[in-house]
């Protein structure tokens, strides 16, 4: 009896080894906001394991939101040398070109990743969002009326969509459809300044108008 009790510790430690602790999960740490702590899991993982298509990702995205746009842009690049069809990897290169105003080629990128990516890609909003930012930038108005309406029938919830979708109509003079748009982005937060601030312009455009 005393023999197999004095053989538990051995066991416990048998089992211990041989399955690994649990490695830092780069994806959580993301979730959380940890951003740079993120990028270090990922880093790592791609010294180790550079064909990991995933680590690139949830590095690029972990830069894109430390606001690292340059080097974002740089490993997505490296992650596509080595994951080409990776279609996550070239949407996350459009965001890190789009906030370096790399307009023309981030449309280029969103365009590519909504060709090729099904509906339910968790990305396709946001595709759609930066598109119609793109849109506002280039003074296309119905262009970024198109892009933000697919944003929000994607995303409803999305407030600053809604917002952004009611301004773009609004500087194609749609104003009906711009007081539903800000109309929308305050039922879902009163408090939005940018909706407030449309909403009150496209009150006064329609109190001005002629009636029919």
């Amino acid at each position: 009896m005393m023999k197999r009790i004095s053989l538990i510790p051995w066991l416990f430690l048998c089992i211990f080894f041989a399955y690994p602790q649990e490695k830092p999960d780069a994806l959580r740490m993301y979730i959380q906001g940890n951003y740079l702590e993120a990028i270090k899991i990922c880093e790592g993982e791609i010294a180790s394991e550079p064909v990991h298509a995933d680590s690139f990702v949830v590095l690029c995205w972990s830069l894109v939101a430390n606001k690292q746009y340059a080097v974002a842009e740089q490993r997505a690049s490296d992650g596509l040398a080595l994951s080409p069809y990776d279609l996550r990897l070239v949407e996350v290169l459009g965001e890190a070109k789009y906030y370096q105003g790399k307009n023309r080629e981030a449309l280029e990128l969103f365009e590519r990743y909504l060709a090729g990516i099904p509906d339910s890609g968790s990305r396709v909003g946001a595709a759609y969002y930066f598109m119609g930012e793109i849109y506002i930038r280039q003074a296309k108005y119905q262009h970024a009326d198109i892009s933000f309406t697919a944003a929000v029938k994607k995303d409803p919830l999305m407030e600053r969509w809604w917002t952004r979708l009611g301004y773009a109509r609004e500087r194609a003079k749609n104003y009906v459809g711009a007081a539903a748009a800000y109309d929308k982005a305050l039922e879902l937060n009163p408090s939005q300044d940018d909706a407030v601030a449309g909403k009150s312009r496209i009150s006064n455009i329609l109190s001005q108008a002629p009636a029919l």
